[in-house]
Order: C-alpha cells, then sequence, then structure tokens
C-alpha cells in the first residue's frame, strides 16, 4: 500500500553545499518506511551528488516538523557517499549485492549505511531511464576507488575558501608549542623533551612534525632508522612513569640487520631505563592483543545484527539473540582491550613503571590503549576539549590510517579495520559506568563516529600530518588561490545548532571530586533487548536447543547470581592485577581521579544508542537514558526560571536575554530513539508458528543469510 499525497506544483530541489554538484536524479521512486511487516512508503526525488544520496519528498521543503537535534549538514534522508557501505538491488523477490556494470537493473534498491541506517527504494514506477542513471550514479560515486583529491573534502574547502580551523579549546598538537604545553600540564619536562628533527619530514614521512622522546635519545639514534626503534612520549602520569610507544622494526630481515637493530635497541633500553626514569616494561600489542583482521571480522558480523530490513528479521534474529552476539566476538575483544589498558594503567600507577607498547607502525592498537589509559587515569581527558585534545594527539597528529581503515577511498579492502570505532565502544563502556566523570555524553559519541563519514572535515579524512600537508596546496575554484583551508570536527557549531549542542553535554558532570560509593549503583533499566552476554563459564558446545541454555543463563543472569569469572575462563588474568582490579573496585568512585571499568562477562555492554537507533522494534517508549535526559533538562530549565525571578526582584530590570537549554517537556512522550528518531509505533513481537521455530534452530546462522529477502510488496491475504 503506497500513501501519496496530493502532487504540488512546486518541484523540491536538493539544498546543496558550496562545492556540490548535482550528478544524477530520478522521480516517482518510493521510499518505503517499514513497520511491523505493513508497507508504507512516500513518494519522491532520488538524487546523487558529489557529496551525497539524498531522498526528497514534499516534507523535505517544509520545516514544520524539524526534530530538536537537527544536523545542518546532513538530512535525516540523506547518505553521504562515504556512509555508504554495501548497495543490494532486489531482482524477483531475490537480493543481490550490486557492484560495478549492471546488466539488468533492479526494481528495488536497498542501501545499508556505515552508520547502521537501511534505507529501502522502489523503483518500479521509475522512467528505465532514470532507474539507469541513479543506480549506476549511485554505484559509481560510492563503491568505485577513487583519488584523494576527488573527495568532496576538496570542492568544499575550494568553493568556501574562508573556512577556518575553530581552535574551540581544542589543542590541535600541530605546533611546538601545543607539545611543550602538554609536557609542562603532565610535568613530563624534566625527562622529556619537544624535538623538531622532523621538520620537512626529513626523518620519516609517518612521524608528526613535532613530537616527543626521552632527553637522553639523541637525534642520530632518531635518524638512524627513520624513527623506528625510538620511544616517543604519549603521557606522565602524577608519580612521574610515562607512557611510551615505539614503531617495531619489520620482523622478517637478515640475520646481520636483525643484530644491528637489536644492539640499537638494547642500548635505548638501558638509557631509558637508567635514573631518572623509572624502571620500563615493553609491551608487544601486536601479540597481546587481536589483529586488525580479526577486529574487523568481529565487527562485520557485529553491525549485521543491526542492519535490519523489516520488522520480521528483527524478531528472527531477537530469538537467538545471545547466541548470535556471542558469535561476533564484538564484546570480548572490547574486554580483552579494555583489560590491557587496565594492565598498563597497574603498571603506571601501583608500581611505579614507565610502559613501552610496541606495534608494528605504533598507529592502530597504540592508539586506542594510550587514549583509554589517559581517559582512565587523567579526569582532563574526560572534559569535552581535553578528549578531543587528545583525540587529535594520539590520531589525528599521531598518524592512524583514517583514510584506509575507514576505506574512505575503496582502494583496499585488506587496510580496512574500525580501530577508531573500537576506542569510541570502549570509552563508552567507561561513560555508561561513570557518568558524572565525563563532561560529554553518549550522543556526543554517536555523533563523533557519525562525523567519520562528513567529508566537510579534514579530521578522519587522511593518513597522516604529512599527507594533509602535501595535500593542504591548491587552488580554490574562483578567483584566489592558496592553500585549502579545511574544517576541523572539533567545530560542532557546522553541524548543530546550541540548542542541539546541548546534547553532547553532561548536565550531571561532576564538577569536584565527590567520592560517593552509593552512585557506583546504576539504575538498570527493562530492555526490551538485553545488551550484555550473560555471565558463563564456558562457551556452550552444541547449537541446539539454544533457547533454554540461553534462558537458564538469562535468568541466572537477572536474578544476580553473578559468577566471578570472565567469560572465557582461561583467560584467567594474573594475581597482580586481579588484586589491583578488586581493590579499586572496593572502594568510593573518586571521579576526578582513576577510573577503573568493570569487565566481567554481563558489565560489557552494546552501545544502545548508536546501534538499535534506527530500529523502531528495540526502542524504549518514555524510557532509556533519554528519559532522565529530558528530566534533568527539565529542572534546569525550572532552575533557571527561578534564578531569573529571583534577580528580578533584586534589580527592576534585566538585560538581554537568558540563554537556556532545550526544553523537553513531557519526556513520557519520548523514545530511547530519540534523539536520532522520532517516536515510532509500537511493535508487537509475532507469535511464531511451530515451523518457523524449527527453521530457527538450524545450522545456519541468521547472520549470514545475505541472500534471503522477504517481500512485503505481495497483497495482503
Amino acid at each position: 500500500e503506497i500513501h501519496i499525497k496530493e502532487p504540488t506544483e512546486k518541484e523540491v530541489n536538493p539544498r546543496l553545499l558550496p562545492g556540490e554538484l548535482l550528478l544524477c536524479e530520478a522521480n516517482t521512486v518510493y521510499k518505503y518506511i517499514q513497520e511491523d511487516g505493513s508497507n508504507r512508503g512516500t513518494c519522491g526525488k532520488l538524487v546523487c551528488t558529489n557529496f551525497k544520496i539524498a531522498f526528497l519528498d514534499d516534507d523535505s521543503a517544509s520545516d514544520d516538523n524539524e526534530p530538536q537535534f537537527k544536523n545542518k549538514i546532513i538530512g535525516e534522508n540523506d547518505i553521504t557517499l562515504q556512509c555508504v557501505d554495501q548497495i543490494y538491488g532486489v531482482y524477483d523477490e531475490k537480493k543481490k549485492l550490486l557492484t560495478g556494470q549492471l546488466r539488468k537493473y533492479p526494481e528495488k534498491l536497498i542501501i545499508y549505511c556505515k552508520d547502521l541506517r537501511v534505507f529501502n527504494f522502489c523503483l518500479r514506477y521509475t522512467k528505465e531511464e532514470e532507474v539507469k542513471r541513479i543506480v549506476s550514479g549511485i554505484i559509481h560515486h560510492s563503491q568505485t576507488p577513487k583519488l584523494l583529491k576527488r573527495l568532496f573534502l576538496f570542492s568544499y574547502a575550494s568553493a568556501a575558501p574562508n573556512n577556518t580551523e575553530g581552535r574551540n579549546q581544542t589543542v590541535m598538537f600541530d605546533t611546538l608549542e601545543d607539545w611543550r604545553g602538554e609536557l609542562e600540564r603532565t610535568k613530563g619536562n624534566v625527562k622529556y623533551k619537544a624535538v623538531t628533527i622532523n621538520e620537512g619530514y626529513r626523518v620519516s614521512e609517518k612521524l608528526p612534525l613535532y613530537f616527543v622522546v626521552p632527553i637522553c635519545v639523541s637525534e642520530e639514534s632518531i635518524l638512524k632508522y627513520e624513527g623506528r626503534g625510538i620511544p616517543i612520549w604519549c603521557w606522565s602520569c602524577h608519580n612521574g612513569a610515562a607512557l611510551l610507544k615505539m614503531s617495531a622494526f619489520p620482523k622478517e630481515q637478515d640475520d646481520s640487520t636483525s643484530q644491528t637493530q637489536k644492539a640499537f635497541l638494547d642500548g635505548i633500553y638501558k638509557t631509558i631505563s637508567k635514573a631518572p626514569y623509572e624502571l620500563l616494561k615493553t609491551d608487544d600489542l601486536s601479540s597481546s592483543l587481536p589483529s586488525l583482521q580479526d577486529i574487523q571480522t568481529a565487527y562485520t558480523r557485529f553491525k549485521q545484527l543491526f542492519l535490519i530490513d523489516n520488522s520480521t528479521d528483527f524478531w528472527a534474529t531477537d530469538v537467538k539473540w545471545f547466541s548470535l552476539l556471542e558469535s561476533t566476538n564484538w564484546l570480548e575483544i572490547i574486554r580483552r582491550v579494555l583489560k590491557k589498558a587496565i594492565e598498563v594503567a597497574e603498571c603506571l600507577e601501583r608500581q611505579h613503571t614507565n610502559v613501552l607498547l610496541i606495534e608494528e607502525c605504533a598507529t592502530d592498537l597504540c592508539c586506542v590503549i594510550s587514549t583509554l589509559v589517559q581517559v582512565m587515569m587523567d579526569s582532563y581527558s574526560r572534559t569535552k576539549s581535553g578528549f578531543q585534545s587528545l583525540i587529535q594527539k594520539e590520531w589525528v597528529i599521531g598518524g592512524h590510517a583514517f583514510l584506509d581503515r575507514c576505506n574512505h577511498l575503496h582502494k583496499s579492502d585488506k587496510e580496512e579495520a574500525p580501530v577508531f570505532l573500537l576506542l569510541l565502544n570502549c570509552v563508552w563502556q567507561l561513560v555508561q559506568q561513570y557518568p558524572p566523570a565525563f563532561e560529554f555524553t553518549e550522543t556526543y559519541l554517536t555523533v563523533l563516529s557519525d562525523s567519520l563519514y562528513v567529508p566537510i572535515f579534514s579530521t578522519f579524512f587522511f593518513n597522516s600530518q604529512h599527507q594533509k600537508d602535501t595535500n593542504t596546496s591548491g587552488e580554490s575554484l574562483k578567483t584566489q588561490s592558496g592553500p585549502f583551508r579545511f574544517l576541523t570536527v572539533w567545530d560542532w557549531s557546522v553541524q548543530f545548532d546550541p540548542k542541539a549542542q546541548a546534547f553532547l553535554n553532561n548536565p550531571l558532570y561532576a564538577e569536584k571530586p565527590k567520592p560517593d560509593k552509593s552512585q557506583r549503583k546504576t539504575t538498570r533499566f527493562k530492555h526490551q533487548r538485553q545488551l550484555s552476554l550473560p555471565l558463563t563459564a564456558t562457551k556452550s558446545t552444541t547449537k541446539r536447543g539454544f533457547f533454554r541454555e540461553e534462558t537458564d543463563h538469562f535468568i541466572k543472569n537477572i536474578l544476580g547470581k553473578r559468577i566471578s569469572k570472565f567469560i572465557n575462563s582461561s583467560d584467567e588474568p594474573p594475581n597482580s592485577f586481579r588484586e589491583f582490579y578488586d581493590s579499586w573496585h572496593s572502594k568510593p568512585v573518586d571521579y576526578h581521579g582513576l577510573l577503573l571499568p568493570r569487565i566481567d562477562g554481563p558489565e560489557i555492554k552494546v552501545w544502545a544508542q548508536r546501534y538499535l537507533r534506527w530500529i523502531p522494534e528495540a526502542q524504549l517508549h518514555g524510557g532509556g537514558t533519554i528519559a532522565t535526559a529530558a528530566k534533568i533538562l527539565d529542572l534546569m530549565e525550572e532552575v533557571q526560571s527561578l534564578q531569573v525571578k529571583m534577580d528580578e526582584q533584586h534589580s527592576q530590570a534585566i538585560s538581554g536575554d537568558v540563554h537556556s537549554v532545550p526544553l523537553l517537556r513531557n519526556s513520557a512522550r519520548l523514545s530511547s530513539l530519540f534523539p536520532f528518531a522520532l517516536l515510532q509505533r509500537q511493535s508487537i513481537k509475532p507469535a511464531l508458528p511451530t515451523s518457523t521455530w524449527k527453521d530457527l534452530e538450524d545450522e545456519d546462522d541468521l547472520v549470514k543469510r545475505d541472500d534471503e529477502f522477504v517481500d512485503l510488496t505481495g497483497d495482503m491475504p
């Protein structure tokens, strides 16, 4: 059933950004809105530009129903080209992955997005020529390999040459002064120095222009192996112990080279193990943590659980939710990463030992662990500007290959791995366990993850500072020539107005340390879908009879019978770690001191807001964290209005408007999908016939059934 509004005379045209060009379009396209198996849709125009794919209907032109949390760059029905994950076509009710040139064009287009949205477009009533143009245009511009300079980032920067990188109190770490300031802030300047030896990138193109090394390391040593084998400073603890990272030497080399490099390393280790330096502990992350390939495989499986085509698919996967979630291994990887960060924190905090993280290029897992350790140990990193400065220091300037890891150019799938997303998932665990310790909210982390795919900011679109610097010189489209002026993602005013930005700030942030044991007990909401795995001593040996086993574990979990073991019993931590972990958790939390995440079994949860926000079936009506947030914002509004009344009594007139936070009355009408999606109709869990239960117990994983497609366009009986 298709609901169409009366055709209007005015044509709906896309709102284009500076430098954005309309490439192709198709009229009479239907966008399905799927709820509970019904097939309602709206008619409109599907367009593709050099920045995005957009669906335009009559509502696109009106500003009447604008949400409070509106993104100024990307609309509700916009998909940036970098955000497209996979495109499927439906031919005779069969789903097929679309790539390259097509011989036959589909009657339906399904676009899966990297932010977990799913768009269904019906092309049955569109002119054949327009179908060919729009489908091949979308596939070509979103899926085929492209040159760096072809990114919309450059078109936008050329057409809007007055852009300036707004600092917003975020330290960018692109100057020597920024590094010296950080050394001074952490009192690391006694034993460490900022060096300028890489100016002009004469040491290495992978290293930043400026970085910090131990004072005793000579320039000759840095130059010898292009910065490899040199301990680079990340952060200093209050007791003087420091966190360092190092690029390892390649493993496959001939004996003489290997011996020379070993002797070089021994010399470096001896130098930084003497006074005034603390004892040194090295940790090779490539052997102690999952590989990038493991991380990519786990996340690929995990995201399939949330790319839901329709209500039937949701309830089908819901039956095997625990099995499917555990089989992805994503939560286990998060747990292992957090555990490693706690181990490093123990060395720094309790053992007063320097920790040297080693990795092939020191730009992937090194970034994850060093960032987490600083978030856990340094309260400045838990403020908004402090966290943004930390991402700049460890990731952007630190040389994380965002372009390759996010596969923005579609050059090589082998290089792709969601390393930065893994970090945000780990930070979210801390944010949801200790909300008052963070100045920012989970909504902030969610929009930060979305910003990975918005190519108007340079922050996440280069592999290194060198690559950005060499591509910054260029000519603008019109009159002026000169270097490109890229935007930074940290200027949130580009995406959100002040009212929307209020959702990024935590109103309950603890400004001063207030240890309070009672605050550590977090309320557990009743979710339609359990968001953490039940605590199990060993993995299930059989796939049959899954429902009974999982229900048993679930009941044990909700009855509070906690088993003090990790999910994998073989992965028991050493005694010193466990003692440190248990000792810290037995004391009241100092929100401005050391924070250790809880990592036993069910404490590691699914980041509900990011992964479930587009699924109406998973929403909580009047519930979720947004209900709490709405109440708090209401109270703040009330307090502010009372303050105004008190001020008015003291002085007869008040000049200027009083700035207030957005008012969210009647929080019961909101759902947990807010602020990303509007309240949607409650979905009823279907009664499954016996034959369906038998199908579900089959050995095939539901998550791997890519080719199956449930057609909802047929006539209802």
